[in-house]
């Protein structure tokens, strides 16, 4: 399969190299790595252990910074801000999704969806209605007050799901999403980002090992010792 056109894409990943130096050895973690990721679209990021799923997942977010390229999301040089610069960026457009769903035990589900909004100029009452209606899009309305403990796993994978999406962030990146819950569980939460990007137009990258998560994504790409081996469209 072609690579898709760059007119319309959301995500450019130019000649990227990512090196991690491990005592007096460097690691190459990604090699030469290009990528295109229109916007719209659900993106599956596949490979064995150790392939740069992840590190090229951080990179996008603007969580890591690559060796050597260019990465460009939303019409900005990524690799090129300032950590002051970044940290707005990433606000105004990146959500967050984990596998282990980083929730704060001490906080309600609303507590925990809110907090990206604290960085925001948003009054309280304009974040109660974007945490309202966040955890409703997710189906946890009825759940605002329970706190981590209260919930199952696949419930607590939708408060970090709400969480990502608070801001209406342009980019939900996705790291694992249902690794940690059972097959029906997980149907669940992969139902959910399939309608994220179907009904609202949500452009999603989800890091994945498992095939049957793949298989709901648009498109998936295959990396292998850090270079992409194949892609196709589902």
């Amino acid at each position: 399969m072609n690579s898709p056109t760059t007119a319309g894409a959301l995500v450019r990943i130019g000649n990227v190299e990512k090196v991690f130096r491990r005592g007096s050895e460097n690691v190459h973690v990604l090699r030469d790595l290009n990528l295109t990721v229109p916007t719209g679209e659900f993106l599956a990021l596949m490979g064995p252990s150790g392939s740069g799923k992840s590190t090229l997942l951080n990179l996008i977010g603007g969580l890591d910074r690559p060796t050597r390229g260019t990465v460009e999301v939303a019409g900005e040089r990524v690799d090129n801000l300032s950590d002051r610069r970044l940290a707005g960026w990433r606000a105004r457009h990146i959500g967050f999704v984990f596998q282990l769903y980083n929730l704060l035990p001490v906080l309600t589900a609303s507590r925990n969806v809110e907090l990206p909004l604290l960085l925001t100029h948003l009054s309280r009452d304009e974040r109660a209605r974007h945490v309202a209606a966040a955890l409703e899009l997710v189906g946890l309305g009825h759940r605002t007050g329970h706190f981590p403990r209260q919930l199952s796993g696949g419930e607590q994978q939708r408060v970090g799901i709400a969480r990502g999406i608070v801001t209406d962030p342009t980019l939900l990146l996705c790291d694992e999403p249902t690794g940690d819950l059972d097959r029906k569980a997980g149907d669940e939460i992969l139902d959910l980002l399939q309608a994220l990007n179907r009904e609202h137009g949500k452009t999603i990258i989800m890091v994945t090992h498992d095939p049957h998560a793949s298989a709901r994504a648009s498109r998936t790409v295959h990396l292998e010792k850090g270079q992409i081996t194949d892609q196709a469209s589902q």
